[in-house]
């Protein structure tokens, strides 16, 4: 125990502790737009061609912590548009070719990276690294986390109004394609901020269970954003305390934690829970 209030004490734990409350918060909150919109697999997709990007940015400008990020929202903004000229100039919809694209986009992206010899960046970006998170890291994560908030807090009423009624949002007024331009661009610059932290393989997980969580929990739209806020940070912080006594990775820690408290619900919500709909049932 002491061992590990000694750990504590260090720096590199004092950013790892932060780097989990504000990543878990932000993807949470995020993760409540992901739910409603039922987009979870889209936003599998687009974490996993993060890695193309970054690649070819490595390759071109040398590895700096902006080339990356630049690379990242380029590669996802190739795949996610890309997808949607595919479906409207063939005969494929949308999701059949983001799943060509970004396949095909990961693989070449985990080429270019091995014959660059960084296979210890190349699982770092697969799995992340929270522990290894620099300064640098957790300034532009706490930046796009609280751009992420506040947009969604600001923008929630007309976006509450465009998820379940899109038809009346636009009778309304509400700028529905630039509103789902903006979501799109949010969620793109979540998924970045952590790419760190959980890798672009576990990155969905940090996006989607935190607010899948809370969906089984409660019927009130609003309270998905904050709900999900507070289990991403509430797991990712729980995570951070158990992966160093264990001896595991805090980053794929944290995923197993949500996902365990995603099962809870499961099982025991009082309303949508595995016993309540036996009880009813019998």
């Amino acid at each position: 125990m002491s061992t590990f209030t000694d750990f504590l004490a260090e720096p590199i734990a004092k950013r790892t502790l932060m780097a989990c409350l504000m990543i878990g918060f932000a993807n949470g909150f995020v993760s409540a737009f992901v739910v409603l919109r039922k987009d979870a697999l889209r936003i599998g997709t687009l974490s996993h061609s993060l890695l193309p990007g970054i690649a070819v940015a490595v390759l071109i400008g040398g590895l700096t912590q902006w080339s990356a990020l630049a690379g990242a929202i380029f590669a996802a903004l190739i795949v996610g548009l890309g997808s949607i000229f595919l479906s409207r100039t063939s005969r494929l919809d949308q999701d059949t070719a983001m799943g060509v694209l970004y396949t095909t986009a990961f693989a070449a992206g985990v080429l270019i990276l091995k014959n660059l010899d960084m296979r210890q960046k190349l699982d770092e970006w697969l799995f992340g690294s929270i522990v290894g998170m620099a300064d640098s890291d957790l300034w532009i994560a706490y930046g796009i986390s609280a751009i992420a908030v506040i947009t969604l807090t600001a923008l929630q009423r007309p976006l509450l109004i465009y998820l379940f009624e899109p038809n009346i949002a636009a009778s309304l007024g509400v700028p529905v394609r630039l509103l789902n331009y903006a979501m799109f661009a949010v969620t793109i610059l979540v998924l970045i901020s952590s790419l760190q932290a959980v890798g672009c393989i576990l990155s969905v997980g940090l996006m989607v269970a935190p607010a899948a969580t809370i969906y089984l929990l409660t019927d009130n739209a609003r309270t998905l954003f904050w709900g999900g806020g507070i289990v991403g940070a509430i797991g990712s912080v729980a995570a951070f305390f158990l992966a160093y006594p264990l001896g595991w990775s805090v980053s794929a820690t944290i995923i197993v934690v949500l996902g365990t408290l995603f099962l809870i619900a499961y099982i025991c919500s009082p309303k949508y829970g595995l016993f309540s709909r036996r009880r009813r049932i019998a």
